[in-house]
């Protein structure tokens, strides 16, 4: 569903102390830009209105997050979750930063040097047009880009409701040179733990359809 433009969703955003209103005036600076800048770096790509981070960072302090997501008008209502989140938490928004940034371009943010330990990506669009495939954020070139900002040890967390694009990034990843770690078909049946349940994840179990997810890192060239 497409979203209505609100005109003040940048204003809100620039006034914002954990939003970056400019990425690429931190390419080579990520982790000194967090108030922690020794703790590790986990980002997540398409972070949407926040339902994801707004659980996972306020409990875990010892961890610096980045979400970033193309459209301000998501952005900032990720900003309004952080905070009442942080809020609740009874603690400051020092581990987490938002920006807004095209994912297929993250070369323009981050450098060769930068890394990161874990990328996550839920529930992003499945582009089911074959034409429009290269534009998945799990597609073989997307990956490609991914694996030069991950740590040697570094994971991919990917989770989705559509079958087509799981399957078929399970092709993306072997493309690539990557290895499945972990695997299931059915999330919620797994037991697998710990698992943030989204709103999105939410209304798909809903509606009867199981959650796919899988863990992966990049195999050594």
């Amino acid at each position: 569903m497409r979203l209505r433009r609100k005109p003040w969703a940048r204003p809100e955003l620039a006034a914002c102390p954990f939003f970056v209103d400019d990425p690429q005036t931190l390419r080579n600076g990520w982790r000194e830009a967090f108030a922690h800048p020794q703790a590790p770096v986990h980002l997540e790509l398409g972070c949407g209105k926040g339902g994801f981070l707004s659980q996972l960072a306020p409990a875990h302090p010892e961890i610096n997050y980045l979400g970033l997501d193309i459209k301000s008008e998501v952005l900032v209502l990720a900003k309004r979750k952080a905070e009442e989140a942080y809020r609740l938490a009874g603690r400051p928004v020092d581990n987490l930063l938002l920006a807004a940034h095209d994912i297929e371009r993250l070369h323009l943010i981050f450098s060769e040097t930068e890394r990161v330990e874990r990328i996550y990506i839920n529930f992003c669009n499945p582009w089911p047009k074959q034409s429009y495939h290269k534009h998945r954020l799990t597609h073989t070139r997307q990956l490609e880009q991914y694996r030069r900002y991950l740590t040697p040890e570094g994971q991919l967390w990917f989770k989705t409701d559509d079958d087509g694009l799981f399957e078929d990034t399970l092709g993306y990843l072997e493309q690539a040179g990557w290895q499945v770690e972990y695997l299931t078909r059915d999330l919620h049946a797994s037991g697998f733990t710990p698992n943030i349940v989204t709103e999105h994840e939410e209304m798909f179990s809903r509606e009867g359809i199981p959650i796919k997810f899988l863990i992966a890192h990049a195999r050594e060239q």
